[in-house]
């Protein structure tokens, strides 16, 4: 049968999308096959009306565009069955959007009244691969995925919808339409974790316990299917805040994370790149960082991709508000931007901030909340486990080339560097390779490489000792020299009070060590002047084998005004708070309070500071050693900083005769019979002498004797 295709004659026989044709030509229901050309048919099912001409049929926009059709043109067509045990519809995917893309609406539409009122409209009706039409005013564009069902699911071109077909929607990619309800596809979403990603492979070493908290509150929501996160009423987590001493690893795990998802570039920032010379520009490079993740969540709404934003030294522009000394305040209005931006008003899920810094305690507090940065992670010191780790890593290479000697014992590495960064242990490595390389250098008047002795490079053990010993230093660690020179004569133990003070300091040490109780002691050594309180103090601390002590002494804080002295004294406390186990000497106290009797006088400011520093537990699993050492405990006693202490100890002069000459003896000074005549004059008689002064005396009377 020849037919004429027209216009469809009005908009309610659009809607039905049949194909319209005159009752005297075709009955209601019908299905024909439409050929526009020899290769080229079109299924429709038809309908009759009294408007239609006879030998026409009437298509709808959608259908001509579909077919290819143009008003007037000849076309064949044919009467179409369906085989109702192949051609019956299982379940259709339809690809949905607005028809009017200037009245969209951001209402929700629930796609299971969508679904029913789908299947009892257009019931019985044919369905291709395809096809476009109009249903409920809007237009269902493109792709149907259409299948039929013998004993198991086949996909299929051409099917009939029955009342038992499932219908499920999909909005268009780039559609604003938001659609709910089970009648929905899952939205397709590229997995977030790249797949070629090793978790092995990752080079960050000692960080896999906070890796592993960090996936679990940032990223496991992101895992999971979108619709499942929507059913929970879950919102994804917006910002990271990596914080914890320098090259601890921050910066290394913020890069391996924009590696491992599989999101676009991060963009890395650095804090001060932000701020300009000119006013608002500063506002404007944070809207600029934005804008990108800002345009995608408008076009694609939850299917817009993962957008990542690295601060690096991030308290640079996020200082608290209100603490800037300018009048122009740029880092307020900075601070204000950033605080909009990641959580404000439009709220964008799409995005992943992590910032980082060694100083969050600079950082504005809005800042710090859930919604904006929520996951707050220490990068701390690694322990020996996570030394070993990293220690392997930088020595991979080596030992694939068999470049490491076999006496290098990694364990042993990790045992000896207490308190080294990740960047300090790589440090090591660097320093212990150009020991070894520099023996093969020859030393000559011209820089040569011995390449005989070079093609046998090996790094041993020597050499990592060499840099652990002369090289690297732990900024967080214990440097000999801070308390060498307080015990270069070393410990005169001339007696039972010597003895006492050096075991009570003991056992405090293993106190620190093992109670679960108890992670912060403190001890004062208070005792008259020149009886060894310092040397004693420093003893304790270093027989103690912590991996962190310091000394905080007076002669390191001449001229500082008080606050200068607060802020040194705090920072010696913060720095021993980031070691799992740490040691503080309080030398001189008194000398600290910038005390005088005459007056009296002493700073308030430093004794309020240390008395709250003194009773300030540590974070967990930190512990702490306070020894403090004073010539005045009637003076702390009036100021209420004995009670501060956990315990005091007395530190006493030589007060006999025969302490004085045991003395004498373990200094190898005189001669016996000079030692003798000593102990004969002072026999049964009381003294009262400092070992320091002691020390001086014995000096002098040698520089005498010299002389004569």
């Amino acid at each position: 049968l020849t037919m004429q295709a027209a216009r469809c004659p009005t908009d309610e026989l659009s809607l039905t999308n049949c194909a319209v044709v005159s009752e005297k030509d075709l009955q209601s229901g019908q299905h024909v096959t439409v050929r526009t050309t020899p290769a080229h048919k079109f299924v429709f099912t038809v309908k009759s009306h009294h408007s239609v001409l006879p030998g026409t049929i009437a298509f709808s926009l959608p259908q001509r565009k579909w077919a290819g059709l143009s008003i007037g043109q000849e076309i064949e067509v044919a009467n179409y069955n369906f085989d109702k045990s192949k051609q019956c519809i299982g379940a259709m995917t339809i690809e949905i959007d607005f028809l009017q893309k200037k009245s969209t609406d951001s209402s929700p539409y629930d796609s299971d009244k969508m679904a029913a009122e789908f299947i009892q409209h257009f019931n019985n009706q044919g369905f291709t691969v395809g096809q476009q039409y109009l249903m409920f005013n809007y237009t269902c564009d493109g792709l149907q995925h259409t299948e039929g069902r013998t004993s198991i699911w086949q996909k299929i071109e051409i099917g009939l919808l029955v009342g038992n077909s499932q219908v499920i929607f999909e909005k268009s990619e780039s559609s604003s339409l938001s659609l709910v309800g089970k009648a929905k596809t899952k939205e397709a979403r590229q997995t977030i974790i790249n797949p070629d990603w090793n978790f092995e492979k990752m080079g960050i070493g000692g960080l896999d316990k906070e890796f592993s908290g960090i996936f679990r509150r940032a990223f496991a929501s992101r895992v999971f299917p979108p619709d499942i996160v929507e059913q929970m009423g879950c919102k994804h987590v917006k910002g990271i805040l990596l914080f914890g001493p320098p090259g601890c690893g921050k910066t290394l795990m913020a890069r391996q994370i924009g590696k491992m998802l599989n999101a676009r570039e991060p963009k890395i920032v650095n804090g001060p790149e932000i701020l300009n010379k000119y006013v608002g520009e500063s506002e404007a490079n944070i809207r600029k960082l934005f804008a990108d993740a800002e345009e995608e969540q408008k076009r694609l709404g939850a299917n817009s991709g993962l957008h990542i934003i690295i601060f690096d030294e991030l308290d640079a522009i996020c200082k608290q508000r209100g603490t800037s000394s300018g009048s122009t305040g740029v880092h307020d209005t900075v601070v204000n931007q950033l605080l909009s931006k990641i959580d404000g008003v439009e709220q964008l899920n799409n995005i992943l901030v992590i910032g980082m810094t060694n100083r969050p305690d600079l950082i504005d507090e809005a800042l710090m909340r859930p919604g904006r940065f929520e996951v707050k992670m220490e990068i701390g010191l690694p322990d020996e486990k996570g030394r070993v780790q990293i220690l392997n890593i930088h020595t991979a290479k080596m030992r694939e080339f068999n470049l490491l000697s076999g006496d290098v014992d990694v364990k042993e590495l990790a045992a000896e560097t207490k308190n080294y960064s990740g960047a300090e242990l790589e440090g090591l490595v660097r320093a212990a390779q150009s020991t070894a390389m520099n023996r093969h250098i020859k030393a000559t008047s011209t820089v040569e490489v011995d390449m005989e002795r070079a093609e046998k490079l090996q790094v041993t053990r020597t050499d990592f000792m060499a840099s652990l010993n002369n090289d690297i230093k732990p900024a967080f660690g214990t440097n000999q020299e801070d308390y060498s020179s307080y015990i270069m004569n070393g410990i005169i133990k001339w007696g039972d009070p010597v003895t006492r003070v050096l075991e009570d300091g003991e056992l405090l040490v293993q106190q620190t060590k093992n109670s679960d109780r108890t992670p912060l002691v403190s001890v004062l050594l208070e005792g008259p002047p020149h009886s060894g309180k310092t040397a004693l103090a420093a003893k304790i601390s270093e027989d103690s084998q912590f991996p962190f002590i310091k000394i905080c002494s007076p002669d390191k804080m001449i001229g500082y005004s008080e606050i200068s002295k607060c802020q040194a004294i705090k920072k010696v406390f913060d720095d021993a708070y980031k070691s799992q186990l740490s040691c503080v000497v309080v030398d001189d106290i008194e000398r600290l309070l910038d005390y005088v009797p005459i007056g009296p006088r002493f700073s308030n400011l430093v004794l309020q500071a240390l008395l709250v520093l003194l009773k300030k537990t540590p974070p967990h699993g930190r512990k702490l050693l306070i020894i403090g050492t004073t010539s005045r405990k009637d003076v702390l006693q009036e100021m209420e900083m004995l009670d501060a202490f956990s315990t005091t100890i007395h530190v006493q002069n030589i007060s006999s005769g025969d302490h004085l000459v045991e003395a004498l003896e373990l200094l190898g000074s005189f001669t016996d019979a000079e030692r003798t005549t000593i102990a004969q004059h002072v026999k049964g008689k009381r003294v009262w002498i400092g070992i320091k002064k002691l020390l001086m005396l014995i000096e002098m009377s040698l520089q005498v004797s010299f002389s004569l």
